[in-house]
């Protein structure tokens, strides 16, 4: 019982930590893909690459330094994140396309690639995208408070229940030796 209020508050600050650190990096750096350990993790939040990838696909990113064409990798468009496909790579350029689209996008720095797909989980962004948004964060750790709240009050009822038969076994014990006396 004590481990189990221990791992909620826990989780919840992790997902206040995590959610804490992409606003900081977010806001003071304009990165909108922070990748503190050398992967990250985007939201597909458009049919540009459909079939491949379709919207609300959470898609797993590697930082690496080279691309290769048919690689679909993540990169940092102005303010935006763009998931398309390496259609060709040159010493200063890389040109990117949506498989779903019919034209190729603007050339971009091989600066601007925040690193290469490594894992696409269908339909679990759509979860990622509603645990990013503040109410949402807020309701978690809420629902995690009361429930710790709960488990402590259970746990501490059960303990009063202890002491209370204890306290009665005690009675009896002393009842039983005034009637030996």
């Amino acid at each position: 019982m004590k481990i189990k209020r221990w791992i909620l508050p826990a989780l919840a600050g992790l997902i206040l930590g995590l959610s804490l650190y992409r606003w900081n990096a977010e806001t003071l750096t304009g990165n909108k893909m922070p990748m503190p350990f050398g992967y990250g993790a985007s939201v597909v939040l458009s049919g540009s690459m459909e079939p491949s990838l379709n919207v609300g696909d959470l898609v797993v990113i590697r930082r690496t330094g080279q691309v290769q064409p048919g690689d679909v990798v993540v990169y940092q468009s102005e303010n935006l994140l763009v998931i398309h496909r390496v259609i060709s790579v040159t010493e200063d350029a890389i040109v990117t396309q949506g498989d779903a689209n019919n034209v190729s996008d603007d050339p971009i720095t091989p600066e601007d690639v925040k690193g290469v797909m490594v894992l696409a989980i269908p339909g679990v962004g759509t979860a990622v995208l509603a645990l990013k948004k503040p109410p949402v964060t807020l309701a978690l750790l809420l629902a995690a408070l009361l429930l710790n709240e709960r488990a402590f009050r259970r746990e501490r009822k059960e303990q009063d229940q202890e002491l209370d038969d204890l306290k009665a076994e005690l009675r009896s014990l002393a009842e039983e030796m005034k009637k030996e006396q």
